[in-house]
């Protein structure tokens, strides 16, 4: 409703990624640039030493796959650490308890952004989970998909088409259509025991994370600008 009664009144404006842009290029006439959310860039997160855990960092919410994630780590050993808070919280935690994984699936609630950094660039598997509920999700971008490239951390992803898009390109984790507790358990360990996969998808997020940054992307922020301003 909010973007019904905005988006056809702003002429300049601009959105996180080409799918977004062009609904509303389709549904109000209007071309959005495209100005992506990234991590800066940043070598220290990179050279970190990992330790075998899997992270998923943001909001605890619905629609984030929690109620197949969680059952999904009774077949996986090693611990699954959420950084975050949200409307699913309580139910995230109550889902811990029903498939026994409570002492194994870690909740830190939120965390002060440097701590969360150190934790990232830790992990040695991070989650990009979405459920397929409506376009907001289909067509999303996190920003967790990106802090995982910057610290060189392989991810399960959900195989949407802009991650689809970027992974095409760099390789960066392995994404997935069937979000079955089955299928990530076996994803997560095909990870987490397939050393020499991990190592060269470790390896693109490297070099994804030269191109992939924040100082690549506020370029484009800025000459939005200047067109506006001159």
């Amino acid at each position: 409703w909010i973007e019904r009664k905005t988006v056809p009144h702003f002429d300049n404006g601009y959105t996180v990624n080409k799918p977004i842009a062009d609904e509303f290029l389709k549904m109000y006439g209007k071309n959005y640039a495209v100005i992506r959310n990234i991590a800066s860039y940043d070598n220290a997160m990179q050279i970190q030493e990992k330790e075998k855990y899997i992270l998923y960092q943001g909001a605890v919410n619905e629609g984030r796959s929690f109620e197949t994630l969680i059952p999904a780590m009774q077949k996986v050993d090693v611990p699954l650490l959420i950084c975050g808070n949200g409307n699913f919280m309580h139910q995230a935690q109550q889902l811990a308890e029903k498939y026994g994984v409570q002492d194994k699936v870690l909740f830190k609630g939120m965390i002060a952004p440097e701590m969360l950094k150190s934790f990232t660039a830790k992990a040695y598997i991070g989650i990009t989970l979405f459920e397929n509920k409506g376009l907001s999700n289909y067509f999303s971008l996190a920003n967790r998909f990106f802090d995982y490239i910057q610290a060189a951390v392989p991810q399960l992803c959900v195989n949407y088409p802009v991650y689809k898009e970027i992974n095409d390109e760099y390789k960066v984790g392995i994404l997935i259509d069937d979000l079955s507790p089955e299928n990530i358990a076996d994803k997560l360990n095909e990870l987490l025991h397939n050393e020499q996969e991990w190592q060269a998808i470790c390896n693109n997020c490297k070099k994804a994370a030269t191109i992939l940054n924040w100082q690549q992307e506020e370029i484009k922020l800025l000459d939005f600008y200047k067109n506006i301003f001159g």
